[in-house]
């Protein structure tokens, strides 16, 4: 189940960060500038959002199994389309649908495990495909440009369409549906609308999902930077994005094994804090080295991403547990609405924040430590508010589950 999760939540990941080293090539064959070719970025992230609020409420009501399958076919196509692109426009159009299908696998997935899994065991769970799903960013660019050494771009989007060929045989055959008929719900429009508004509007939602997803955005910011990052500040080629990903998805690995390790042994609170010092140790001594050296080189360059990436590994899934909690019988729109808080800031930080800081790596460590300053306030929050709630038999997470604040 975790292999199989894991490479569900992969195919998202792949469509970003693998043609991070084709940039160069299809700017030049299309006439498009470095933020002419961001906007695949964002358009994907954008339709990626938007469709992430259908996936979970999709698969609370047809079952987990069908909305996987479903978004893989669409997946598959949207590749074969990017893949045939004659132009920019062309490339963009198939990137949306990409975006509109890829959010399946995660989205669904963690209501998967949720259905099947409660407590410490859904926690190790989570961190297991966590550990595993980290290997994508690592390993895409360096695929990516892999296959640019034998042929030209097109090749990276036939690679995505043969990995989701074989994922969408595997989940045919070894994924069951966890969510049985009796605890569907339906998709009529009102009554959808009104859950959303529900969960949206529920501040405590608000806080674990403003956490999340600020505290992410403190690497993300750097993940969508890449190609700037690693050939332009660090003056790598096209093959040596291995440089940045390796170390920073080294670190994720880690910080998921350890809190998998940790249920049950830890509380979630504690874990997160925990999560959050090592963050803001990481975001620290980056923005020191880069106050310090005038050309950031490897290795030191990309060490505080590792040690930043553990961290987010360790908060990721005790918020993420405590909001799929908090709404047992929705959980699917929960996972939803939380992939849609961090989606939208994801398609800000790619399309309008990144531009403006990647040229100099200062600014964007400074922009770092401005998002995780947030994401901490939110936690901060959360605490605090926890604290004076009456008490209640507690989640395993650490934190207290209720559907309505």
């Amino acid at each position: 189940m975790a292999w199989l999760l894991a490479g569900l939540a992969m195919f998202g990941p792949f469509s970003i960060d693998t043609i991070f080293p084709a940039f160069a090539q299809m700017g030049g064959e299309f006439g498009a500038d470095k933020l002419a070719m961001q906007q695949t970025i964002s358009v994907y992230l954008i339709a990626y959002a938007l469709m992430s609020i259908v996936h979970g409420p999709l698969s609370d009501a047809i079952g987990r199994r069908s909305v996987i399958l479903g978004g893989l076919v669409v997946f598959i196509a949207a590749s074969v389309g990017c893949a045939l692109a004659p132009d920019l426009t062309t490339l963009l159009v198939f990137r949306a649908l990409q975006g509109l299908s890829a959010g399946v696998g995660l989205i669904v997935g963690r209501a998967v495990i949720r259905d099947v899994y409660q407590g410490d065991d859904a926690q190790r769970l989570m961190s297991q495909v966590m550990m595993i799903f980290s290997i994508a960013p690592a390993i895409a660019p360096v695929i990516g440009g892999w296959i640019l050494g034998w042929e030209r771009w097109p090749a990276i989007f036939w690679f995505l369409v043969l990995f989701s060929i074989a994922l969408l045989l595997a989940t045919w055959a070894w994924l069951p549906e966890t969510h049985p008929r009796e605890a569907r719900g339906t998709l009529v429009p009102r009554r959808l609308l009104r859950d959303y508004v529900a969960i949206f509007t529920n501040s405590r939602f608000q806080r674990l999902a403003a956490a999340g997803a600020f505290n992410f955005s403190a690497l993300f910011l750097f993940i969508a930077s890449a190609p700037a990052f690693v050939m332009d500040i660090l003056r790598l080629d096209e093959r040596q994005f291995g440089w940045f990903f390796i170390p920073m998805i080294s670190g994720m690995m880690i910080g998921s094994f350890v809190s998998g390790r940790a249920a049950g042994r830890i509380t979630g609170v504690r874990l997160a804090n925990i999560g959050f010092a090592c963050s803001g140790v990481a975001i620290a001594g980056n923005i020191v080295y880069n106050l310090v050296v005038a050309e950031p080189a490897v290795p030191w360059a990309v060490l505080p991403m590792v040690l930043n990436a553990f961290g987010i590994a360790l908060v990721f899934p005790i918020i993420t547990l405590a909001i799929l909690d908090m709404y047992p019988r929705q959980r699917g729109s929960a996972s939803s609405l939380q992939a849609f808080t961090g989606l939208v800031l994801n398609a800000i930080v790619a399309g309008v924040l990144s531009p403006l800081v990647s040229h100099h790596g200062l600014y964007l460590a400074l922009t770092a430590a401005g998002f995780l300053l947030v994401g901490w306030g939110f936690w901060r929050w959360e605490i605090r508010r926890d604290r004076t709630r009456p008490q209640c038999p507690k989640a395993p997470t650490g934190m207290e589950p209720t559907e309505h604040m």
